[in-house]
């Protein structure tokens, strides 16, 4: 046989493997393309949770606050985040609308000194919804209780400052008990029953963690 007649067998076999592969890889392309948009909803949807994670992850990576309930705190002036960051937590605290049962408890208990001349601590604040779930009979005998108020309003207070990455976990705190936070940003429960809905808000001597469930100490 020639060596002209071996090279031309030679490239009618190359073409022949190439128009197989072109051939596979079309079918391939096409079935994937069949696959992906059999569900559109359903990825849309897990790319938008995951988005959501994301953004919140970053948010308090960055050292901003996180959570839906961030969006209800003034956008500008004393009561804003960065109005808060300026003054110690009981004052910061009076500033905000969502806060106003929380600091007529501290005032009645004699703790806006105490808290205001604390550092680097961190403070579950519950919301003016939060006490509202309590019975009023029950809040009122709190509220006219010092010492008892003073128990509860200190055991949301832990003596160091908990970023987000350092939140779920056991902690001591001022009452001397410890509390519990379970999850992961933006996602954090406090003893199994007390959602953060608005979290590492920064005040000049505190970080603060907004939740939905005033804390009871358990003795």
């Amino acid at each position: 046989m020639s060596a002209s007649v071996r090279n031309r067998r030679a490239l009618t076999a190359l073409f022949a493997a190439g128009a197989l592969a072109l051939s596979l890889g079309a079918c391939s392309s096409s079935s994937d393309s069949g696959t992906s948009s059999s569900s559109p909803s359903a990825s849309a949807a897990s790319s938008a949770a995951m988005s959501g994670s994301s953004t919140a992850s970053a948010a308090a990576a960055a050292g901003q606050p996180f959570g839906a309930a961030c969006a209800a705190v003034p956008k500008d002036g004393a009561g804003s985040f960065t109005g808060m960051a300026q003054d110690p937590v009981a004052t910061a605290a009076s500033n905000n609308p969502l806060l106003s049962t929380l600091v007529a408890a501290v005032k009645q208990a004699g703790l806006v000194d105490t808290l205001n001349s604390a550092q680097n601590i961190t403070v579950f604040a519950p919301t003016n919804d939060a006490f509202a779930k309590i019975p009023k009979a029950d809040l009122d005998a709190l509220l006219a209780d010092k010492a008892k108020l003073t128990k509860v309003l200190t055991y949301h207070v832990t003596p160091e400052k908990l970023a987000p990455t350092s939140l779920a976990g056991t902690h001591k705190t001022l009452e001397g008990s410890d509390l519990t936070v379970t999850g992961s940003t933006p996602d954090f429960t406090v003893n199994s029953n007390s959602k953060v809905l608005c979290g590492n808000v920064q005040t000049a001597n505190a970080t603060v963690y907004i939740v939905d469930t005033v804390l009871m100490p358990t003795s």
